[in-house]
């Protein structure tokens, strides 16, 4: 994985002898590379993580769907995590099977630009629905009396189309200038997915912009979604606090516990993703590309876990169904 101080190199001119890559109509993607023997292997954890996320995320839209006590916002926010972390995971993980299993690298230039969209955009999307679940459960504990006027059917699909239009406008400038260069270096991409800056460093051009681009909506809109969920939860926990016994207090922690754990499993290998990214230079690329795929990968696989083990609602409603099935 490209390191983020690399993303600042100065302008390259194009060798004359180079082949000319400016409108390349095929990327080659590596997988891990140092690690090609190892691919075989690697894809086992990789396959089981993303069946898990499958098969945990389609359980939790349907069980959703299908149990009416189940209709409000908390849940619908839930479904919406799970479509987005559908959508990220199988962005991913079946370019990254096929590379490690039929050594299939080759990939076409708008759909690598579409796959890094799509990557990008969800994981915003995803960042994006952790902040609408903290407000969710701060209304639900700090104003429980108005949470039903609040947080109406209404409000809430507002509050998911922002989420959208929020990723979508914020990740279009990704493909829209990795269109834009001329690449006329190598079209080999040493990753096992489009990922931006190992994209664009192909390009022979002055990439500053992408790369300032990229480094500040990072920085400002990942630290802003983590500024709110930490405010919320400093509400959460004052008002928490202030209830008159530790048997009420637990109750009431345990329903926002959930949301805690997801969005800890989501941020801290993201954050730790990015410092390995900018502080770890002697550490090897496989191992940067790995943890590149981890912090992707695990999320949407323990979201649904989590949900499933630790609500009640849910729990008992799969309880319910795998019984009825074995009856």
């Amino acid at each position: 994985m490209q390191k983020i101080s690399v993303c600042l190199l100065p302008y390259s001119m194009p060798d004359s002898n180079t082949t000319d890559f400016t409108n390349p109509s095929t990327f080659l993607l590596l997988g891990i590379p140092g690690l090609e023997a190892a691919h075989v292997w690697i894809s086992i954890p990789f396959f089981a993580m993303y069946a898990i996320a499958v098969l945990g995320n389609f359980t939790i839209l349907f069980i959703v769907k299908s149990e009416p006590s189940l209709h409000g916002p908390m849940y619908y926010f839930l479904c919406m995590l799970a479509v987005t972390d559908l959508v990220l995971s199988t962005s991913i993980l079946p370019k990254t099977l096929s590379i490690f299993w039929f050594n299939s690298g080759e990939i076409d230039f708008n759909a690598c630009l579409t796959q890094l969209y799509f990557i990008y955009c969800f994981s915003w999307m995803e960042s994006g629905i952790f902040v609408a679940m903290a407000f969710d459960r701060y209304v639900a504990i700090c104003n429980p009396l108005r949470y039903s006027t609040i947080l109406t059917n209404p409000v809430v699909a507002k509050i998911g189309l922002a989420v959208v239009l929020r990723g979508g406008m914020l990740i279009l400038p990704y493909p829209l200038l990795a269109r834009r260069w001329p690449y006329c270096k190598t079209n080999i991409i040493p990753h096992s997915y489009c990922e931006h800056i190992a994209v664009v460093k192909l390009a022979c051009a002055d990439i500053r912009i992408s790369s300032y681009y990229s480094l500040s909506v990072g920085f400002f809109f990942f630290g802003l979604d983590v500024f709110f969920n930490i405010m919320s939860y400093i509400q959460i926990l004052r008002a928490i606090l202030s209830l008159p016994t530790k048997d009420t207090q637990l109750k009431t922690f345990g329903t926002c516990s959930s949301h805690l754990c997801v969005i800890l499993a989501f941020y801290i290998p993201t954050l730790f993703s990015a410092l390995m990214h900018r502080f770890g230079h002697n550490v090897p690329l496989h191992l940067h590309i790995l943890i590149a795929n981890m912090y992707l990968l695990v999320p949407p696989m323990l979201n649904p876990i989590i949900y499933g083990v630790r609500t009640k609602q849910i729990r008992d409603r799969l309880l319910r169904l795998i019984t009825h099935k074995g009856a």
